[in-house]
């Protein structure tokens, strides 16, 4: 009966080593090459640019609620931003400056502030009070996308 006993808990162990394998292979990033991590971006960007476009449309209309489902999005899309700026994505058809790279983890919380910002957008207008949404509309392109586009972005040629 004492060789089970040794047995249980050395295969525990075991059990939990190989859980604890699996979940960090599990949570790797996957990266794209550097031209399709740079057409991914520049996609996600343009959709956060229409989405921003349709929601100060939807708060010019009066439909102050309808501008939440525009900001998750953009709130969704601001947590992506990171992952698809692998190192080796510089390439000729990128507007991104070596900043990106150089100064990552500043890069990282511009863009996990500018879902912050998006969230509470999001969240001012699901509570139809139009003078917060607004407050938050009125800085939302410069604390949001401006934030990231002035340090990490080069001006349009």
């Amino acid at each position: 009966m004492a060789p089970k006993r040794r047995l249980q808990p050395m295969l525990s162990l075991a059990i939990l080593i190989a859980v604890f394998v699996v979940g960090c292979a599990a949570s790797q990033l996957v990266t794209l090459p550097g031209p399709a991590a740079v057409e991914a971006r520049q996609r996600l960007m343009k959709a956060m640019g229409a989405n921003w476009a349709d929601a100060q449309a939807k708060f010019k209309a009066g439909n102050v609620e309808g501008v939440a489902v525009n900001a998750e999005n953009i709130a969704l899309m601001a947590d992506q931003i990171p992952g698809l700026f692998p190192v080796g994505s510089m390439v000729a058809n990128t507007k991104a400056k070596p900043e990106v790279w150089d100064q990552w983890m500043k890069f990282t919380e511009t863009a996990k502030s500018s879902s912050a910002l998006a969230a509470q957008l999001r969240d001012a207008a699901r509570s139809k009070n139009a003078s917060a949404t607004e407050a938050i509309m009125k800085d939302f392109g410069p604390k949001a996308c401006g934030s990231c586009h002035t340090p990490f972005r080069q001006p349009a040629r």
